[in-house]
């Protein structure tokens, strides 16, 4: 029985217009201690804090909720797939501050609710008609016109901003009609915000005086033909359906299948440790002093130096104990740990498995850590030893949880976002624990901590960055697992081994996040980390299980032809050579090359041999045709061995498709890295290279889209370098090679030959990367002193990327690091060494920035797409450089092209404004060739 009724008060706060009032009101801020942006955090909490004070009185409620929306996905998108999609996507930079507001509403000691598949809004018309039923009185604390329509008998709104109160009277002021037909007109006037089609030319006062007449939205569309304006009677009749949806829309759900009740929204002091905790946690000093005055309780003291720098000292002075390690064998043992990891709020988390390969390697066992030296390992599917020796069984060892029991109790807490769950290279694990029905959230990842500060410093495996930074030395796995044909896999590891070298493993996690989590912002770049690193995990993880459909016949039919073209070209190259040998025998290549056939260029090396080397061949290229055919033989080998070959070796024989894994910290740059198998080496400028690209193809009744950019680095060059020329050119959207190839050899645009504008292309680019007169003599295979030449000219030309070049690597070689636009860090180490290295250092520091930027364009744009597609019959399978692909229903491509078109063209922005548009090309088709 409720203890609800009459002479309660229920308030229930839009936890929303909260959050958003807060963060557009008061300027950015950060937390001190790490950077953690907390500015719509402060203004919440203000709110809160404003909120419980003016309602004090003896007006005050007796209940209190905070409503939450929770996801982007309701049971509105299955009934209209477009419902929000103009919405923008969230900041960047309150997206790790909405679960902190949760905590806040908790902290105040006020029930916070939300509901997958339910807007906030439905949960409040939910909790206001039930208080209204039971005889109590309810205020909606809330501006929201869609919250209107609940108005009256008990129910109204305060505008708390305004300090305003909303009843029936101001609901017919607002919209023309009582409460009780607000959704009537909506549905006619549709909203712009939600994209509520509505009825098309219809307005709110429109609307209100057609519902006014007729009484009701169903009267007057079934008496439309009594309309007199002809436009207005024919919209009524001809976009019935869509009204009648649209009211669908905007109706609440008056009976959202709600797990709580009334009586758990009572209004509750605040635990003063608890609230003020939280406060001090988030470094508001002067909010905390306040509370706690209010309180009649001693305000924590917040320290100026940042708080985790006691943590930092105890990371590195605490000594590692591997005996001090726990064994977690049974469900009692691992509830201890889970308890401690919600004390503290944090857990280091790792899994040790039968292989690298996450989409077929078994969980062995998990390890955890809450503090420093203090760590455990839970052995699940170890095998007995001795019982495969004596036996050749596949038992398992004794003393452990089975996984089932583990992971259900270990499920809760690795799901709960108050749980931080804090992983070295934390997306193989998050990907190990999908396929066991675990969804990790959220996390951080001390390997992107390193890459976002050290990036081009040194390497950010766990190895390197303990004994780099916590001066240790981890158990090596080798001794453990053996090597060559007696390795054996981790679940063979005897479990008190594998429990010093698991429970270690996560141990050196959790004290390099102490370490690197404050050095985030005092090294400016916990934007970086927050935008472009951290959040890409989820993306790829999704991305690399759902994976790509590769056809094998198509594959192997390729297989058989670039064979039956390499035993061409070896003919080919064998009369050219004037004998048969070995075209695969760099030696015997050298001989012929260099003594017979008497080509400069031969260097021999210390085994006496002559070098035959990619750039060898390309310098003899432009000389001789056998070094070109060699070359091409060379292309067409690879092809078949790494792709046509070794692809069908990577088809899962679960799912039917290949499932590639990007590195995120593969690249100085941050531009990502496929592996396992590389998808982003499949050439695309020869058409063999482009047929390969033939057997990616799409499920029935899907295609592949692909949306590439267009030119990024030459765009981001013209905002870099300011060239007012180019950036002209592509403002005017001309072909920008011939536009160069014009500017640089004075040809009208009407007279371009394909040859010249091949060259200017090349230029173009090269250009970026720094080439030398060799590099573009390789390219273009033309005399070195014709190649250098071209580069003079367009440097005369474009003066501005010369200055750019020299001010880049001179500020390089003052601060050590060169950044993109977006602030990302890219060290350069050896940009002072002289000698042969020296040339490289330099042009690798001119050209990070610019492919830098252009990779975190397309970082930020991955990271935005699944909430812009969210909803749509489309998958993002593929990034390769300046290109993602999708698999999409054949029904859904336009709309999927122009969805994701916008989130591309609109990376930069706000973060940065570039003087060049960025500009998307798009394509589809059944398969991956067809669509690029």
């Amino acid at each position: 029985m409720s203890n609800f009724g009459k002479g309660c008060h229920l308030h229930l706060i839009d936890g929303s217009a909260f959050i958003f009032r807060a963060y557009h009101a008061l300027p950015p801020l950060t937390r001190k201690s790490d950077g953690l942006p907390i500015g719509a955090v402060s203004g919440f909490c203000n709110m809160l804090q404003k909120y419980v004070e003016g309602n004090a009185g003896p007006d005050a409620p007796t209940h209190v909720a905070v409503i939450f929306d929770k996801g982007s996905h309701t049971f509105r998108n299955d009934l209209y797939d477009l419902y929000k999609a103009n919405r923008e996507a969230m900041p960047e930079d309150l997206r790790p501050q909405m679960p902190l507001t949760r905590e806040a509403t908790k902290a105040f000691n006020i029930a916070c609710k939300e509901l997958e598949g339910y807007e906030a809004d439905d949960i409040i018309a939910t909790l206001a008609v039930q208080a209204r039923e039971a005889g109590g009185r309810v205020t909606i604390v809330s501006s929201d016109k869609d919250l209107m329509q609940l108005v009256g008998g008990g129910v109204e709104m305060l505008d708390a901003m305004k300090n305003k109160r909303i009843d029936r009277d101001g609901v017919v002021e607002k919209f023309g009609v009582g409460p009780e037909r607000v959704v009537d007109v909506q549905a006619l006037a549709g909203d712009s915000v939600d994209n509520v089609p509505g009825a098309p030319g219809i307005g709110v006062k429109t609307a209100a005086l057609l519902i006014n007449e007729y009484g009701d939205l169903e009267t007057l569309l079934d008496r439309a033909e009594e309309i007199k304006q002809p436009k207005r009677r024919q919209t009524l009749i001809e976009k019935r359906d869509q009204i009648e949806l649209s009211k669908k829309l905007v109706q609440l759900d008056e009976n959202t299948p709600l797990d709580f009740g009334l009586d758990d929204l009572e209004v509750k002091d605040p635990d003063a440790e608890t609230l003020l905790g939280f406060l001090a946690e988030m470094e508001f000093r002067t909010l905390t002093k306040r509370i706690a005055d209010k309180l009649g309780a001693e305000a924590p003291v917040i320290a100026d130096a940042p708080a985790p720098v006691v943590e930092e000292a105890e990371a590195v002075a605490i000594p590692f104990d591997a005996s001090k390690y726990d064994c977690v064998r049974d469900a009692g043992a691992l509830q201890k740990w889970i308890d401690q990891a919600y004390e503290r709020g944090w857990v280091a988390v790792d899994t040790e498995t039968t292989g690298l390969n996450e989409m077929i390697a078994d969980l062995v066992g998990i390890s955890l850590c809450v503090e420093a030296g203090e760590a455990c390992y839970i052995p699940l599917t170890h095998r007995d030893g001795a019982a495969d020796d004596l036996f050749g069984s596949d038992a398992l060892a004794e003393g452990q949880m089975p996984v089932e029991e583990a992971l259900t109790l270990l499920k809760p807490m690795f799901e709960d976002p108050s749980i931080l769950k804090i992983g070295q290279n934390m997306k193989y694990d998050a990907k190990i624990f999908a396929r066991y029905g675990v969804d990790v959230a959220p996390i951080d990842d001390t390997m992107l901590m390193s890459y976002a500060m050290h990036g081009g410093e040194h390497g950010h495996g766990m190895d390197t960055l303990s004994e780099r930074y916590l001066s240790h030395t981890p158990i090596p796995i080798k001794p453990l697992l053996g090597s060559g044909k007696s390795a054996i896999t981790f679940n063979k590891v005897p479990i008190d081994e594998a429990t010093a070298y698991a429970a270690e493993d996560a141990d050196i996690t959790l004290r390099l996040w102490k370490l690197f989590k404050p050095q985030l912002h005092q090294v400016q770049v916990t934007t970086v980390y927050e935008t472009l690193e951290r959040p890409l995990v989820p993306v790829l993880k999704e991305m690399e299980m759902h994976g790509i459909k590769v056809d094998r016949d198509v594959l192997s039919r390729m297989s058989n032809a670039f064979a039956q073209k390499m035993a061409g070209l070896e003919a080919e190259i064998h009369e050219l050579a004037g004998e048969n040998f070995n075209v695969g025998s760099p030696a015997q290549l050298g001989e012929i090359l260099f003594d017979k056939m008497g080509l400069e260029g031969g260097k021999k090396g210390k085994t006496g041999k002559y070098s035959t080397g990619a750039d060898i061949l390309e310098d003899l290229a432009t000389e001789h045709e056998l070094p070109r055919r060699v070359l091409d033989w060379r292309q067409l080998s690879k092809l078949k061995s790494t792709y046509t070959d070794a692809l069908q070796t990577h088809i899962n024989p679960d799912t039917g498709r290949v499932h590639t894994s990007y590195s995120i910290t593969g690249a100085n740059t941050g531009r990502l890295a496929s592996t396992d198998p590389n998808l982003q080496n499949i050439p695309v400028r020869t058409e063999e290279g482009r047929r390969i690209r033939e057997a990616f193809i799409a499920e029935p009744g899907n295609v592949m889209v692909s949306l590439d950019y267009s030119q990024i680095e030459l765009r981001i060059l013209a905002h870099i370098a300011d060239i007012p020329a180019l950036k002209q050119a592509f403002a005017d959207g001309l072909d920008i090679h011939a536009m160069t190839a014009s500017e640089m050899f004075d040809v009208p645009l009407d007279e371009m030959t394909p040859d010249i504008r091949r060259q200017a292309k090349a230029i173009n680019f090269g250009v970026i990367y720094g080439i030398s007169g060799f590099g573009l003599a390789r390219n273009l295979r033309i005399p070195r002193a014709e190649a250098q030449g071209f580069i003079d000219r367009y440097f005369e030309r474009f003066p501005g990327i010369r200055a750019y070049m020299d001010d880049t690597v001179a500020f390089a070689k003052e601060h050590g690091y060169v950044q993109t636009l977006f602030g990302r860090k890219i060290h350069t180490p050896e940009i002072n060494a002289k000698g042969p290295h020296a040339g490289f250092s330099r042009r690798a520091a001119i050209n990070a920035p610019i492919q830098g930027t252009a990779a975190d364009v397309i970082r930020r744009a991955m990271v935005r797409m699944p909430d812009a597609i969210n909803g749509l019959p489309a998958k993002m399978l593929l990034q390769v450089h300046d290109e993602l692909l999708f698999e999409v229903a054949q029904d859904a491509v336009d709309k999927v092209i122009d969805v994701a078109r916008d989130v591309m063209e609109g990376a930069s922005d706000p973060a940065v404004k570039l003087d060049v548009k960025l500009s998307v090309d798009a394509g589809q088709g059944a398969n991956w060739a067809e669509a690029h």
